[in-house]
């Protein structure tokens, strides 16, 4: 109980921060060398907000065969 109240209380204040936190199934594209990342949980710098989406999204996870 005491992990999933720390884990609460991080994201809650990192979203009071200069950043904010993406929940949710998110991936980016394939790379050259055929990897890729996936997360539930990101945490995005506010002046890259815009950037993130267009990189990073649930688009990229269906092209890349993870099922949502």
């Amino acid at each position: 109980m005491k992990t999933i109240l720390i884990i609460f209380s991080f994201l809650l204040l990192t979203n009071c921060s200069t950043h904010t936190v993406k929940l949710g199934k998110k991936c980016t594209k394939v790379a050259l060398n055929d990897t890729y990342e996936k997360s539930f949980v990101w945490i995005v710098n506010r002046e890259n907000l815009e950037d993130f989406e267009n990189k990073i999204n649930k688009e990229n996870c269906q092209l890349n065969g993870e099922k949502l």
